[in-house]
């Protein structure tokens, strides 16, 4: 689960555009005589100006799973609306990665399915060439780390990755090993978030506790018994922490991406409260962007993809603490952003990760396993 973004072109160029091409009726895909649904770049689409004139016509796109304090997605939707002029539905902002493509396949057919995923890559890759995915290669596409080996079909496009922590309350005092959070004065405080059987961030951070008592990404039992330990002196709760819960005190101690957890340090200085972290292990993963192939509005969810994964995306995504795939070609190029590098630096050390073939295998074997150890939500 997620733990728990002005207006160009002018009216003379709109009607170039519709004077020069025909106009199909005949689809909701179709626009200028093109169906958007079958675009694979931007070039197909006749560029940006094809892609922006369209999804205007469309007038809608269908997010998920984007919650607005997650690297900043407040700042990258707000800023997709100012420039497009578009609405924007934002569908249940705490879904996890599976509940993404399930919400997609339920409402198939109908104009509330979901355009656009964020999921993480073990979600990502279980649905490679099933005909979920709209291939889709934004123009920067060759610039982006770890593109061309994760999918080079272009069906999912890595977007942006980080580093698990555990965030955690001041007035907890201080972690200094993972073994503090057997204490008393963890009871009934310590959430992770989200079910490691569908969610990316959850699985994450079973794997880096695992990795500080020795395990590896093929064994995990090592971090299952541990959040087992928890569980039984009272410290471990099933809760997926939200800002909610964090700002209610409900759970105070939350095991999670670092960029999301970097946002809690800002919102509760502002409420004049103090918000640790301790990052016992460098484990993470990238999250992907990817198209419905059912999208019911094609054209808005390809300019979405354009938009998030340009420089000015990565710059957003990078001031809100996550390290973009776009992030190297842009410190190369001197066009990183001045928050950006005050938020995440000019390099970042890539986390290790499991690979989708590890998550798998860890996943049957937590289908049980994580249960028993610690129950259900």
């Amino acid at each position: 689960m997620k733990y728990s973004k002005t207006k160009r072109g002018t009216l003379a160029a709109t009607l170039v555009v519709a004077l020069a091409i025909p106009v199909i009726e005949s689809s909701p895909a179709s626009a200028a005589g093109r169906d958007f649904s079958k675009i694979t770049n931007a070039s197909q689409a006749g560029g940006l100006a094809g892609l922006e004139a369209a999804c205007k016509k469309e007038g809608q796109l269908n997010t998920i799973a984007l919650p607005h304090y997650w690297a900043d997605y407040k700042g990258m939707l707000d800023g997709f609306r100012a420039k497009y002029g578009v609405k924007i539905d934002e569908q249940d902002p705490e879904a996890s990665s599976q509940q993404e493509i399930d919400a997609a396949v339920t409402n198939k057919g109908t104009k509330r399915s979901p355009d656009v995923f964020d999921v993480g890559l073990a979600v990502a890759v279980k649905y490679l060439n099933t005909g979920t995915y709209a291939p889709y290669k934004v123009r920067g596409w060759s610039n982006l780390q770890f593109a061309a080996t994760v999918d080079p079909t272009g069906q999912i496009t890595p977007n942006y990755s980080g580093t698990m922590t555990i965030g955690y309350s001041g007035e907890l005092g201080t972690i200094t090993k993972i073994e503090d959070l057997l204490e008393p004065r963890f009871k009934g405080k310590v959430a992770l978030n989200g079910d490691p059987l569908g969610s990316s961030t959850g699985m994450n951070g079973i794997y880096m506790i695992n990795k500080v008592l020795g395990g590896t990404f093929d064994d995990v039992s090592k971090g299952v018994a541990f959040f087992a330990k928890l569980k039984s002196v009272g410290n471990f709760i099933n809760v997926n922490p939200t800002a909610a819960t964090i700002a209610s005190g409900q759970t105070p101690v939350v095991i999670d991406n670092g960029y999301v957890q970097a946002g809690v340090i800002k919102q509760m200085a502002a409420a004049g409260k103090v918000w640790k972290m301790f990052t016992p292990a460098s484990v993470g993963s990238t999250y992907n962007s990817a198209v419905s192939a059912w999208a019911p509005n094609p054209a808005c969810a390809r300019l979405w993809m354009e938009y998030t994964l340009s420089e000015t995306g990565a710059n957003i995504w990078a001031g809100g603490g996550a390290t973009p795939t776009l992030w190297v070609h842009l410190v190369k190029t001197k066009r990183a952003s001045a928050a950006g590098i005050a938020s995440i630096g000019k390099s970042k050390v890539t986390a290790a990760a499991a690979t989708s073939a590890q998550t798998i295998a860890a996943r049957a074997y937590l289908k049980t396993a994580w249960p028993a150890a610690v129950g259900v939500n």
